[in-house]
């Protein structure tokens, strides 16, 4: 996504502030979405869930950043990110631009609270993803802790073509890690294609699968607060209208060290 810049970070930055990274590898899931993988310093730090700041060169000289959810797991000793090409984008010609080898700055602290400790005890971890939302959720799934502290794991991840279902064959393969199947979490992967029929079986905006029970029904698991937890990351509209949706049914986020039954990255 190609977010609003971050006006303490537009304003200026030390390098103490950042560490330029160089671009190791870079994949056209279509010609408006990619994503990137790049070195990480040994002492950037996050937790599943969270976002870097990204900083590029632009066309007038100055730095422009932009929030990016990590999609590489806290163990991988490189940084991933999933992004869409916004056209004129001021970040996007930058990143559109990008080489393996190019550098760009990596802002040294992580932030954000969509990550799994913002929820309260429960028995299943619904994950539901738009676009590039994705991203957040692949590095919640790559974390061992996860398949321990949940029995089910359910990733919703609308599109509006099939191509831009990003790490498919990656989501497949999670249950089969060495790391993660000793978990004993179950996963159930649900893609939604909005604008290509036929292409999966879902086929409408997640809100109006959630309304009339047919995402439970494919999931074989109840959106029930005594049960589920829920995190939510994508199109602003459709976080808006899961957010009512779940507080009818006695869904709340956490607050003053309180934990919720929901969660939603706030950033895009």
């Amino acid at each position: 996504m190609d977010a609003r810049p971050d006006p303490d970070l537009a304003a200026g930055t030390g390098e103490e502030r950042w560490t330029a990274e160089r671009v190791l590898e870079l994949r056209a899931w279509t010609p408006r979405q990619l994503s990137f993988r790049t070195t990480r310093s040994p002492s950037f730090r996050f937790t599943p869930g969270h976002y870097a700041r990204l900083g590029l060169d632009g066309s007038d000289g100055e730095t422009v950043w932009r929030p990016y959810s990590v999609v590489s797991a806290a163990y991988d000793d490189y940084l991933e990110f999933l992004a869409i090409l916004v056209p004129e984008g001021a970040f996007s010609v930058g990143l559109e631009r990008l080489r393996v080898g190019d550098t760009l700055r990596v802002d040294k602290a992580s932030y954000g609270f969509l990550t799994v400790d913002q929820l309260a005890p429960g028995r299943d971890l619904w994950l539901i993803a738009s676009g590039t939302g994705l991203g957040p959720f692949i590095s919640i799934l790559r974390d061992p802790a996860v398949w321990r502290r949940f029995e089910r794991l359910v990733l919703v991840h609308s599109v509006r073509q099939a191509a831009e279902l990003a790490y498919r064959d990656e989501i497949a393969a999670l249950p089969d890690h060495p790391l993660l199947a000793e978990g004993g979490a179950r996963l159930t992967y649900l893609p939604v294609v909005t604008r290509e029929p036929g292409a999966t079986a879902l086929a409408e905006r997640i809100p109006h699968l959630v309304a009339d029970g047919r995402l439970e029904a494919a999931a074989g698991a109840p959106l029930d607060v005594a049960t589920a937890r829920v995190m939510v990351c994508g199109n602003p509209e459709m976080a808006l209208e899961m957010r009512g949706l779940l507080r009818e049914r006695g869904f709340a986020t956490g607050r003053r060290g309180i934990a919720g039954q929901m969660a939603f990255e706030n950033y895009w």
